[in-house]
């Protein structure tokens, strides 16, 4: 029996869903029963009726299916799959970040460990973060973390001049600097440039970026563009969906070195062990999955 073969088995015996980010290796998104990004992923989770929820992505993806599902075993195939942007901000730094500013309302990235949820008034993923922003009184103070990029973009994209931004970014899409713009132009003359707003080019040569989208988005535009060539400024595990659904334009990073280790953590063989051992489990304080789903369930109504 192949390994696919195995964890199909697997998946009908556990009475188990997996979830698999874009990011993930190509391996296990084949394998999937749903692939996309966390808005989407959050929103099958909770609606999923499998007894149990496998998470190929990172914790705090797991810990949101665990926070929108209580009631379900939530497996993460690797407990070291983390995120260096989840752990730009701790609980406690956020408490006396709101204790600086009263009456503020907080939006935390989706990117956020469950007890920064728990703190947070509402949750966003880059797909929606303008649209929540916006549904706020345009007078309402907001502090937004931990993403400086994202929020520098949304900040930009609704004129807000009372939100405050976290110090915090993605180490993989900061890596991507104007000067690795300015390079891959020059080889791909003509090339449209995506980019993902986490980007630390994003915002610094946003007149160059033809289109700054999410993930979901980025991939409902591989659909639909017939651009001979398209520079994608993102994780490169995206690029393995994005060649699928369109042959016939050339997907190309903008980055090679665009490798989130995290994402990369899990591959189809722990996703068959997590399954045959139900290993490892995603457990939280009743308390904290409180707190955290309202700020949830505001992101998943937006």
């Amino acid at each position: 029996m192949s390994l696919v073969e195995e964890v199909r088995r697997l998946k009908e015996e556990r009475d188990a869903v997996l979830l698999a980010h874009n990011y993930q290796l190509g391996e296990v998104q084949d394998v999937a029963d749903f692939v996309g990004d966390s808005l989407y992923l959050s929103r099958q989770a909770a609606r999923t009726d499998a007894r149990v929820i496998v998470f190929a992505g990172v914790r705090f993806m797991a810990e949101t299916a665990k926070i929108l599902s209580p009631e379900k075993v939530v497996l993460l195939p690797d407990l070291g799959a983390g995120c260096s942007l989840a752990d730009a901000i701790t609980a406690e730094q956020l408490r006396a970040w709101k204790a600086a500013h009263p009456g503020a309302v907080v939006v935390s990235y989706v990117n956020t460990s469950a007890e920064v949820k728990a703190e947070s008034d509402y949750c966003c993923t880059s797909s929606n973060a303008v649209s929540i922003v916006e549904s706020l009184p345009r007078d309402q103070e907001i502090l937004f973390l931990p993403d400086m990029f994202l929020g520098d973009y949304v900040r930009r994209k609704t004129g807000r001049t009372n939100m405050h931004l976290w110090v915090g970014d993605c180490f993989v899409h900061t890596r991507m600097r104007p000067e690795t713009v300015a390079r891959r132009r020059a080889e791909h003359p003509g090339a449209e440039l995506v980019a993902h707003p986490e980007c630390g080019c994003s915002t610094e040569v946003l007149p160059q970026v033809d289109r700054v989208l999410s993930t979901d988005g980025m991939l409902r535009y591989a659909e639909t563009t017939r651009a001979p060539e398209v520079l994608i400024a993102t994780e490169v595990g995206i690029l393995h969906r994005m060649r699928k659904l369109n042959q016939s334009t050339r997907f190309i990073p903008l980055s090679e070195a665009a490798i989130c280790p995290f994402m990369k953590k899990i591959d189809l063989g722990k996703v068959r062990d997590s399954l045959r051992d139900m290993q490892h489990r995603i457990d939280l304080a009743p308390d904290v999955i409180q707190g955290a789903r309202r700020a949830l369930e505001r992101m998943i109504a937006a």
